[in-house]
């Protein structure tokens, strides 16, 4: 089953939320805003993410360089670009 992932970045403590294909979300978590935590939570699902999803922010950089080189499907998003899936 394929799933998705969105990130919202805050400086301590970020908020992550998998959906699968039809948009029904399988988890949500607050996890440490560092690389090795998302990475470690990811891991921890048991299945591949297809996209990440990441907010474009102060930390964004050094999370998605962390995260890209342990071989997750991240992309920053602008979030004042995203649209509302409705």
């Amino acid at each position: 089953m394929k799933q998705y992932a969105g990130i919202d970045v805050s400086l301590e403590y970020s908020s992550v939320c998998t959906v699968d294909a039809d948009g029904h979300i399988v988890r949500e978590a607050k996890v440490l805003s560092e690389p090795d935590a998302l990475i470690a939570w990811f891991g921890e699902l048991g299945a591949a993410m297809e996209r990440i999803g990441l907010e474009a922010g102060t930390l964004s950089q050094w999370l998605h360089a962390g995260m890209t080189k342990a071989g997750l499907a991240v992309e920053l998003i602008e979030t004042r670009h995203v649209r509302a899936p409705f």
